[in-house]
């Protein structure tokens, strides 16, 4: 008998291994990956991600980038959107451009932290507006697909997220080096950079054209420079890392973060003035007095984003509003917590 008559026996398949390593991530983040004939990309709300299958994509789609992109609108829509179908997203309405554009801002941040832009750019309708994307792109901060972006940003570095996603991003580079070199330049494969080398404080380094000495997040201390994000000394003439504000764009009436959603009361002292001079504004409890609120903020707070924020009673303002420090741990906090700083 020839070798050549013997039926062979095909025990294991070939899978694209950054398909594996996405797949993977989506299964311990909560999604089941399946093929489809007959959608894009859609999510059930119930624990599956469905992806088109071959047919449905184009040459310059993987599977892998697909998954990371709907990971990126997870993070955006936060953790109950994984209970709704497409994220909660009907693709249609009027807030879905800037959530889109939000989606959009995720994944730059996060592919570019590993060099792989070129191999995750997105293949929808919205690839033009990817394709406008430079710099810094958190740095309007009154735009509500900027201050999503940061709100995402920010969730993944929590569960259900974390650890998986960055793992997913760190095995896709070291995947995307070892492919590149020599690649055809019509390739996925050529499009892959270096990874940006950490900023000195060991956060990811920024886009700015800004420095630490010029971010609102420094401040001095016992005569050496410090940052509010790092426990760590810092040098005024580094450049700006991925959290950089620039300390001219940050003002209390363009934020008001600490008079809303950012803290859920105002305490005041009963020998405060401001309870004597508005006590129509003052909540008693059994053992404090609070600022009264409206809704989610303070009563005392006019404006919004767009138009700029204003205390209709600065002057009186309580002892408390007036230790609020722009630039503090406070501030940074508050900030956070609306989605207006990383």
């Amino acid at each position: 008998m020839l070798w050549d008559d013997v039926p062979r026996e095909v025990t294991y398949r070939y899978v694209d291994p950054l398909a594996q390593v996405w797949v993977n991530a989506a299964r311990r983040i909560g999604l089941r990956v399946v093929r489809t004939s007959d959608a894009y990309a859609a999510t059930d709300g119930a624990g599956t991600l469905a992806i088109g299958d071959d047919a449905q994509l184009d040459a310059d789609d993987s599977l892998a980038q697909m998954i990371f992109h709907e990971l990126c609108h997870s993070l955006v829509e936060g953790e109950h959107s994984f209970h709704r179908a497409d994220w909660g997203m009907d693709n249609t309405g009027p807030d879905h451009d800037w959530r889109e554009h939000a989606c959009l801002r995720v994944q730059w941040i996060l592919a570019g932290r590993h060099g792989l832009r070129g191999l995750f750019a997105p293949t929808t309708d919205f690839r033009a507006f990817w394709d406008t994307l430079s710099g810094d792109v958190l740095a309007d901060r009154t735009d509500p697909s900027v201050q999503a972006a940061v709100v995402a940003v920010r969730r993944a570095e929590r569960e259900p997220w974390h650890p998986h996603l960055e793992a997913a991003l760190l095995a896709s580079a070291a995947i995307a080096q070892a492919a590149a070199p020599g690649s055809p330049r019509d390739t996925l494969w050529s499009t892959v950079t270096t990874r940006p080398a950490a900023h000195p404080t060991g956060l990811p380094a920024g886009e700015s054209s800004g420095t630490c000495g010029s971010c609102v997040w420094r401040f001095t201390y016992r005569g050496a420079t410090r940052c509010h994000h790092v426990p760590t000394k810092i040098d005024a003439a580094w450049p700006a890392c991925e959290r950089y504000e620039a300390a001219a764009t940050v003002d209390c009436q363009t934020c008001g973060a600490c008079c809303r959603e950012a803290y859920h009361s105002v305490e005041v002292s009963p020998r405060d003035r401001f309870v004597r001079r508005h006590p129509d504004l003052v909540v008693k409890y059994e053992t404090r007095l609070e600022v009264r609120r409206a809704g989610d903020r303070c009563a005392n707070l006019q404006g919004d984003l767009r138009t700029g924020f204003a205390c209709t009673l600065y002057e009186d303002r309580p002892q408390t509003c007036r230790d609020f420090t722009l630039g503090s741990d406070n501030c940074l906090t508050a900030r956070r917590r609306v989605g207006l700083s990383l």
